[in-house]
């Protein structure tokens, strides 16, 4: 059924719980986790940064994630699940394009991602992955809210 999950990581509660959903799921179906991170470049293009700044950011902004994944896999392997790890640089775009190609190219059989639950105008103007995820999925997709009180 499910042999293949992907889960998305930003280092957000949502995406911590849409992890641990991830490590019961796979836990009981014998699957396997692919952790998947973005790096956005965009992030950190501004025009007051040097060349030297950038590349320091940029720099940081990939050790951060490979934290982020080199956790991940510690809680995943704690559970006896198998489990490897990309990281992907963008440059600009939403994450969840790279997700959404990252399910497909892997190949992934579930997306499990965690979800800030934000609706109205704070939706609209942040915007939210995790819709653009499930409206553009080539696979079915679980997602775990943050926090039943968000909205």
């Amino acid at each position: 059924m499910y042999q293949n999950i992907l889960v998305p990581l930003d280092g957000s509660l949502a995406a911590s719980r849409g992890l641990t959903e991830a490590i019961k799921l796979a836990a009981s179906l014998h699957a396997r986790i692919r952790l998947f991170h973005v790096v956005n470049e965009m992030v950190v293009i501004s025009p007051e940064l040097s060349t030297t700044a950038f590349t320091e950011v940029l720099g940081l902004l990939r050790t951060q994630g490979e934290k982020l994944l080199d956790d991940g896999e510690a809680a995943v392997r704690k559970a006896g699940v198998p489990v490897e790890s990309k990281l992907t640089e963008a440059m600009g775009g939403q994450a969840g394009d790279h997700v959404v190609q990252e399910a497909g190219s892997w190949p992934a059989h579930l997306i499990v991602c965690g979800t800030h639950g934000r609706r109205g105008l704070r939706r609209m103007l942040m915007g939210s992955d995790a819709e653009h995820i499930v409206r553009h999925s080539p696979v079915p997709v679980l997602l775990v809210r943050a926090d039943e009180s968000a909205s």
